[in-house]
């Protein structure tokens, strides 16, 4: 979910950074996400249970995840520009309860939405039944799709979902599956530093109250070089990258410049 920026005043938070501080930069992708053996989910029932219990605030844009809502137009015209969403077979991965599942369907789509939390789904489906969308959701990792329906997608989506699962290779490695031949892939996620550790958790989570305290785990933030290589490893090609931003005094969110905190990253498969 996105952070602030720029712009803050600080407090006292020495408790916060010292897990900051455990990472080093010596430690490895893979150093610290331990690969899932087999076909074991890939799944954090914490993580599912954390969002589950937020379903009924998916659709409340003033409510707790009010921010998803705020960067929803930002994000479907950046994949708008990656993939032309109009009549492409669309898949969400963790789509939630359908904010971007819907504004893709929207504009177009042809779009499948997969997620863990049985409950987030169902908020999906009844909102997209009121809402008109014919959208198909499954209860589903991304690695059994995978096995199911390789090649299937013009385009994979993967948003704020890599920094909540315990081997995010894998999810990347997946979505590679997923995509055809000429296909794009977009992600979504946290920049790993002490600058993204201060605005992506402290600013966003406990000065401006941007998400919901807890929302996320420094320690599975994920740099874009690391990201970079999960994605060669899974045949996708970068085409571009670009930063999520927040102005906590226009209380505004944009596009552009820096990787440091947020980020989305666009892939070809070739």
């Amino acid at each position: 979910m996105p952070s602030v920026e720029a712009g803050m005043i600080l407090i006292p938070v020495g408790f916060l950074i010292h897990d900051a501080l455990v990472i080093t930069r010596s430690e490895t992708f893979r150093e610290i996400f331990q690969p899932m053996p087999g076909h074991e989910p890939n799944v954090d029932a914490a993580e599912v249970q954390k969002f589950g219990a937020l379903s009924r605030h998916w659709w409340d844009p003033n409510g707790k995840l009010k921010a998803l809502h705020d960067i929803n137009g930002l994000r479907l015209n950046f994949i708008d520009q990656c993939g032309h969403l109009n009549g492409k077979q669309v898949i969400d991965v963790g789509c939630g309860g359908g904010i971007l599942s819907e504004a893709m369907a929207a504009a177009g789509a042809v779009v499948t939405g997969i997620d863990m939390s049985r409950s987030a789904l169902s908020v999906a489906r009844h909102h997209a039944e009121k809402s008109g969308h014919a959208i198909d959701y499954h209860q589903s990792t991304v690695e059994a799709m995978a096995r199911k329906a390789a090649g299937r997608f013009d385009l994979v989506t993967c948003m704020e979902l890599l920094e909540h699962v315990p081997d995010p290779d894998a999810v990347v490695r997946a979505c590679g599956q997923l995509v055809r031949d000429g296909g794009a892939a977009v992600f979504a996620t946290l920049n790993r530093n002490l600058k993204s550790f201060i605005f992506a958790v402290v600013g966003a989570e406990y000065v401006l109250g941007l998400v919901p305290k807890g929302t996320h785990s420094y320690r599975k933030f994920i740099t874009p070089s690391e990201l970079d290589e999960s994605a060669a490893r899974s045949g996708l090609v970068l085409r571009n990258a670009i930063g999520l931003h927040y102005n906590p005094f226009l209380r505004r969110y944009s596009l552009g410049g820096n990787l440091h905190v947020n980020y989305m990253a666009h892939y070809k498969k070739y």
